[in-house]
């Protein structure tokens, strides 16, 4: 199921001017320059900001996401012809051997089934070259953010050029052990309708992330502190090695650096 922040068209509209401040990118525009990349998988690309960033650098480009509406949105920016869009999960990608695949902001948290997470990683690794990097992020459960999404902190007006003014915010409506669903709501001044949606995160520990990659065919390189969020979330680097379907033969971190990204400045977004 696609969240209507992402699904439905007047919300995927508003996504790019709501999350305005892309720092969170940096880590992975540094990776692509880092590891040299000349092709690359962007993993829950959405309104497609990551993406595009790379096809002006001359980077071949493959944006994948399920939410159709935010596509759209993606596919109607200047220079998206580009970048190749497949609507869908990693099961719909056309055959590839990419140098570098991303997961950026809340995306690999949103795949929150343990199955769907596990083929999302064996996908990845198929569409890597052997020797690709998997770069992706997720938020240190100790830091417990979801304290900080509440209605007050969170509550803004925005004026959305060709919209109006929208006030927004978010709240947690349940926490059930790694998960944590909250609720963002739209009210747009326009004429009066309220939109809702329904979102869940799933809060993994660090070794739990490392052990899923190695399970996968990835060797951990390093787990690296997030620039926009120092300390407060973990960005993996693997390489793509041994058999994607986890033969145990990649185990371990063999390096480690230093142990939100968001609608807001600590908010809550999903996609890159």
């Amino acid at each position: 199921m696609v969240d209507p922040l992402f699904g439905h068209p007047r919300l995927a509209a508003l996504y790019d001017v709501l999350d305005s401040d892309r720092g969170d990118l940096d880590a992975y525009l540094g990776a692509v320059e880092e590891f040299g990349a000349r092709t690359v998988l962007d993993i829950g690309c959405g309104t497609g900001v990551f993406a595009l960033l790379l096809a002006e650098r001359g980077v071949d480009v493959v944006g994948l996401d399920p939410a159709g509406a935010s596509l759209d949105v993606a596919r109607a920016k200047p220079g998206a012809e580009r970048v190749r869009w497949v609507h869908g999960d990693v099961t719909a990608l056309p055959p590839l051997r990419a140098d570098l695949a991303t997961m950026t902001g809340n995306v690999a948290q949103a795949i929150t089934c343990p199955e769907a997470w596990r083929r999302t990683l064996r996908g990845a690794h198929r569409a890597l070259r052997p020797g690709g990097h998997l770069v992706l992020e997720t938020r240190d459960p100790a830091r417990r953010a979801w304290e900080e999404w509440t209605r007050d902190a969170s509550r803004r007006v925005t004026h959305v050029p060709g919209v109006g003014a929208v006030d927004n915010w978010v709240e947690v409506t349940a926490v059930d052990g790694p998960l944590v669903t909250f609720r963002w709501t739209f009210v747009f001044d326009s004429d009066g309708q309220a939109l809702t949606s329904d979102s869940t995160l799933r809060f993994r520990e660090r070794d739990e992330v490392a052990a899923d990659l190695a399970a996968h065919g990835y060797v951990v390189e390093d787990v690296r502190d997030a620039p926009d969020r120092p300390g407060r979330e973990f960005v993996f680097v693997a390489r793509a090695a041994g058999s994607a379907e986890g033969d145990g033969s990649a185990r371990g971190v063999e390096g480690e650096g230093d142990a939100d990204r968001s609608l807001g400045e600590d908010q809550v977004g999903a996609q890159g």
